[in-house]
């Protein structure tokens, strides 16, 4: 018999009848306590940057409640944590928000798998697992996002070189077109199509991660490393822990910060002067001039893996979110020609950004993953609040890159072309057939969507 540990989550979930199984049992709701809202004026993203055109939005508490929402007429959309800076999330009629689905977690002790509901977010998450003595192998940078969210746009986390945050996910459940509920495992043909399924699928309603021991992590940071050794060492230097970032602004010969983060449990790296970078003598922001309290522990203090891997602490908002954000993937192989083509725009990119970060990130095999079938390098920027000045920057960027194939993240800031990116994804068309196996009616379709991926104005 398979051995599980049923965790209740949230007072929601402590009031909840009982503790329920792994992936069927759900305490009863009637379908008037659902949450309606008639959406408020200028409702909008994390960042403010974006308002969303959506009728209405729903808050079911159940599963039963969200396939009600779907069985009825027109057309919805899943809105998570609200964290892409783009129209992703949105819907002509209809959101459907999963943060009420958070309250269970299901730890199978054979299997090493967690199964979780999908609003909830990896800081919530992550402190459970500690208490059981579980990890996961990656986090997000910034612990306050949903799970089910982030896999579905192949969002990357601490770029460890063993995967990205979907490459945890051993199965999902999504609630399709119809009303009814999917399945998908990994040893499944089209699992790899549906993890990173932009919410064209369907609407995740809780997905199975792989799990291990809890492990430590310690972080050392390192300041001014210069370009020249950057060029000459890129891979030694991007392998030095489990994750490193770089952070710049491509304005001067170094790169500003180094953020080593290596797992206690594995043979430490001795980093001497690492490359001609300064050991830091305090803990940093990634922007240097903004305070640290905010970011997780550093100056090689030894932690749970959990408050270690994110930058930034769960209990604190980042920033106050006036911001934009851009990603930008290209194959490891072209990593150091692609950095000297951005530190070419420097004067162009420099007046809008607040901050770069570089990341390693290993290939997968999910059909809508800019690193489908190969190791990547991700150029994140955090730009200032201004679209008009940012839509300027972004083409260039974007025809620098060209050469080495890049692709953009789905949730964040681009202006690349439909055609480039049908191009440039292999599986596309395979990942068009699927939806429309799944979504015939084009119930989760939208404006971005039907844009970007069906290259239509509908």
């Amino acid at each position: 018999m398979k051995r599980r540990i049923f965790i209740m989550k949230s007072s929601a979930a402590a009031a909840a009848a009982g503790a329920f199984g792994l992936m069927n049992c759900k305490p009863q709701s009637k379908k008037e306590e659902t949450a309606t809202k008639v959406l408020e004026e200028n409702r909008k993203n994390w960042a403010g940057n974006y308002t969303y055109k959506a009728e209405k939005l729903q808050e079911p508490n159940t599963v039963e409640e969200l396939q009600d929402l779907v069985k009825g007429p027109g057309k919805h959309k899943a809105l998570g944590s609200k964290h892409c800076f783009n129209n992703i999330a949105d819907s002509p009629m209809e959101q459907i928000s999963t943060k009420n689905l958070n309250r269970a977690i299901a730890i199978d002790q054979d299997a090493n798998t967690v199964t979780v509901e999908a609003g909830i977010r990896y800081g919530e998450l992550a402190p459970e697992l500690q208490k059981m003595g579980y990890a996961l192998h990656n986090l997000a940078s910034l612990p306050h996002i949903s799970i089910a969210g982030a896999c579905a746009t192949a969002t990357h986390g601490s770029g460890v070189t063993n995967g990205n945050l979907p490459s945890a996910v051993s199965a999902l459940e999504l609630v399709t077109a119809n009303g009814g509920i999917v399945r998908l495992e990994r040893e499944q043909p089209n699992f790899y199509g549906a993890v990173v399924g932009l919410g064209a699928l369907g609407i995740i309603v809780r997905m199975t991660l792989d799990i291990e021991k809890t492990y430590g992590v310690r972080q050392d940071l390192f300041q001014n490393l210069p370009v020249s050794a950057l060029q000459k060492h890129f891979d030694d230097i991007m392998s030095s822990g489990y994750s490193v970032s770089l952070f710049t602004d491509y304005q001067n010969d170094t790169v500003s910060q180094v953020w080593v983060k290596s797992r206690t449990d594995r043979e430490l790296k001795d980093f001497g002067s690492f490359y001609g970078a300064s050991p830091a003598t305090k803990n940093l922001h990634p922007i240097t001039v903004m305070p640290a309290e905010n970011c997780t522990e550093q100056m090689g203090v030894e932690g749970p893996w959990h408050e270690r891997l994110p930058h930034f602490k769960m209990g604190f908002t980042p920033s106050n979110g006036e911001e934009l954000q851009s990603e930008y993937f290209v194959g490891r192989e072209n990593a150091v020609d692609a950095y000297m083509a951005l530190v070419a725009l420097k004067d162009k990119i420099y007046p809008q950004l607040m901050i770069s970060e570089v990341r390693a990130i290993a290939a997968d095999e999910y059909w809508m993953s800019p690193c489908y079938k190969r190791d990547c390098i991700a150029f994140h920027f955090t730009w200032k609040q201004d679209w008009d000045e940012v839509q300027k920057i972004l083409p260039q960027i974007e025809e620098a890159l060209a050469p080495f194939g890049v692709l953009p993240h789905w949730g964040k800031m681009f202006t690349m072309q439909p055609d480039t990116l049908h191009s440039r994804y292999e599986r596309m068309e395979d990942f068009l057939q699927l939806a429309n196996e799944y979504d015939p009616q084009g119930k989760f379709r939208n404006t971005f969507l039907d844009k970007n991926l069906y290259r239509t104005k509908g």
